[in-house]
């Protein structure tokens, strides 16, 4: 097995992009009414986190058949270190009440693209 550090410095030289973002995947641990009852405070401390810069996505996720909603959810945080990453998902309303638990994984992103449209005089923005 590689350690990370390492893996990470050969992205880096390969020209890869090794951008380094923590995933917390999140599932219910309670009953939804728990879940269903923190989800207020959960929005408004991912909102907070937005904001600051340390939320850069998230969002549920389908079951395996892509039809339904399973009440996992994902969420990447932009941190200095994994223990961070982690303190901010201890920190979440959904977490900390214990309606939710969450695994942490670091994930380096070197491939991909966004797209970032402006509408100058409709003053729209899209992104895909």
């Amino acid at each position: 097995m590689v350690a990370w550090t390492e893996y990470k410095s050969e992205a880096k030289k390969r020209g890869a992009l090794a951008l380094e973002l923590y995933v917390a995947q999140s599932t219910p641990a309670k009953a939804p009414e728990d879940v269903k009852a923190s989800l207020p405070d959960h929005l408004a401390y991912q909102a907070q986190l937005e904001a600051q810069g340390k939320l850069a996505f998230a969002g549920p996720m389908s079951d395996e058949t892509g039809e339904h909603m399973q009440g996992m959810g994902l969420i990447i945080y932009r941190a200095d270190s994994l223990e961070e990453a982690q303190a901010l998902a201890q920190a979440d309303p959904m977490h900390k009440s214990g309606a939710r638990s969450f695994q942490m994984r670091r994930w380096m992103i070197n491939e991909g693209s966004l797209n970032l449209s402006v509408g100058l005089s409709t003053k729209t923005v899209g992104l895909t």
